[in-house]
């Protein structure tokens, strides 16, 4: 068992790894951060073997056992309570504030179109899925695989959240959110598409034009494609009437 926690663990993984006890910033070695981050990503118990495997994957097992034991007495040395331990098994405490793990739950309500979630439609939402998984981390398969499933979450609940925004009336916050998704993959269409769609609802057709224009460019130079059909198609309706034939016709 471990001592009671008194202040509050906050593990932060998006942009960078950092840990800290209330306010107060914890130093931890490289390995106990890869230890502590890979618990984080597997939110149940794992077996010794299996945590000491994952992280050691190059060495004999029995080194791998040796790398764990070390990792882990560096980490309860430096904030003892957060790990779980046990002869057999391994796991993050349970109170451990985690914010990929915010940042996740908070995807998939966004995505369920039958969840409300209005209270996780947030600025401290749309911050924690505009950031990527430890992004500086490229060593670990483990690190680069739960990255890239989360890119692809986050992206398609930023497109989500900038519908919903929208369809509230809350176009400022429609635009943040469509924003972040461009700016997450510039060359995604569907999120240069739903920018769009809010600054046409929202009347600002310049605007509009200028994302349109600019995802065109993109799509041409990069790949030497055409913007989809789809995409055309929020031009020719009747409140965009004659207001972007110059671009169309530069395609």
């Amino acid at each position: 068992m471990h001592a009671e926690i008194i202040s509050p663990l906050i593990l932060s993984l998006l942009h960078a790894f950092g840990l800290k006890i209330g306010m107060r910033p914890v130093a931890l070695t490289w390995s106990a951060q890869r230890l502590v981050a890979f618990l984080a990503l597997k939110p149940q118990m794992l077996s010794r073997t299996y945590v000491a495997g994952a992280l050691w994957p190059e060495t004999t097992d029995a080194r791998a056992n040796a790398n764990l034991r070390s990792s882990l007495w560096r980490v309860q040395r430096s904030c003892g309570g957060i790990v779980n331990v046990s002869p057999q098994h391994l796991s993050l405490a349970s109170e451990v504030v985690v914010d990929f793990q915010s940042a996740e739950a908070c995807a998939y309500r966004i995505l369920d179109s039958t969840d409300s979630c209005e209270e996780v439609m947030s600025a401290e939402m749309l911050s924690l899925l505009s950031a990527d998984l430890l992004q500086d981390w490229y060593e670990d398969n483990w690190v680069i695989e739960s990255r890239e499933r989360f890119h692809y979450l986050r992206l398609h609940a930023l497109e989500a959240m900038c519908e919903r925004f929208a369809a509230a009336g809350r176009y400022g916050e429609a635009v943040q959110a469509g924003l972040a998704a461009v700016r997450a993959e510039p060359l995604r269409e569907s999120a240069h598409q739903a920018l769009v769609k809010v600054l046409l609802a929202e009347g600002n057709r310049f605007e509009a034009t200028r994302q349109y224009d600019n995802c065109c460019r993109l799509l041409r130079n990069e790949l030497g494609l055409k913007p989809s059909p789809a995409m055309q198609a929020l031009f020719t309706t009747d409140y965009a009437a004659g207001q972007v034939t110059t671009v169309q016709a530069g395609l």
